[in-house]
């Protein structure tokens, strides 16, 4: 019998494990009889762990929880699948623990450079318009998240967030990355050519700096596994039986 395709979701900034549930369900109904294991997690203060104290929390604190709970499902080693600011996250497995995962894929994953934060690499795109456009921090949101999702669907996703917090101020002004240990990792990225969160020309920087070897296209803003859990189901079982 041949060996289950296993996968490992991790989200991004502001959401939880909750985002990849369509991808997840699509894995299986287009896995064309072969049988896959799926699992999204949570970080500190996100989804089943909202509520957490992440007040302290440093990145690499953060990896070791996630780390300590992979290493726990019974996945490895797995297709990693990380989303957003779960760039920041990635790249600490794959140095700490890389027997846990045979091949990391990178949907619109941020990569700050050295000695540069997260806030600083973003800050262009959070930017609140002045009064001039009167546009407020949801419109905004909406704006970055939702511009390929109809009306219904934009206000269904806009509902979910505000509930789910990426652990804390220490996360955000990390300044110590460190990609080197990623030079002999496989490693694929999925640009979405429609990001209003990440744009594009980012996410192919991102990707050079996590020294990817494959790059894959998909039709979608920053939320692909929400719009496009089709598309982006059928790249990640082509990932997955990449040897």
């Amino acid at each position: 019998m041949p060996a289950p395709l296993r996968f490992a979701f991790l989200h991004g900034g502001g959401q939880g494990g909750w985002v990849w549930a369509e991808t997840i369900a699509a894995l299986h109904h287009q896995a064309h009889g072969a049988t896959v294991q799926a699992k999204a997690f949570d970080l500190p203060g996100c989804g089943e762990k909202r509520g957490m104290d992440v007040s302290q929390l440093t990145v690499r604190d953060v990896a070791a929880q996630f780390i300590a709970d992979l290493a726990q499902a019974d996945l490895a080693p797995c297709v990693l699948v990380g989303h957003s600011n779960a760039g920041t996250i990635l790249p600490l497995v794959a140095g700490l623990r890389p027997e846990l995962v045979r091949r990391y894929v990178y949907v619109s994953c941020i990569a700050p450079p050295p000695g540069v934060t997260v806030s600083e690499v973003m800050r262009p795109r959070h930017a609140i318009a002045d009064g001039a456009t009167g546009e407020t921090q949801a419109a905004r949101l909406r704006r970055m998240f939702c511009n390929d999702m109809d009306e219904g669907q934009a206000d269904d996703f806009m509902a979910k967030l505000g509930h789910d917090h990426w652990p804390t101020l220490e996360a955000l002004n990390e300044t110590g990355w460190d990609y080197e240990q990623l030079a002999d990792r496989a490693a694929s990225y999925v640009i979405c050519t429609k990001d209003q969160a990440l744009p594009p020309a980012w996410q192919e920087e991102f990707a050079t700096r996590l020294q990817v070897q494959r790059r894959a296209y998909i039709d979608a803003g920053h939320q692909a596994m929400n719009t496009r859990p089709q598309w982006l189901a059928d790249i990640l079982l082509q990932e997955a039986h990449i040897p």
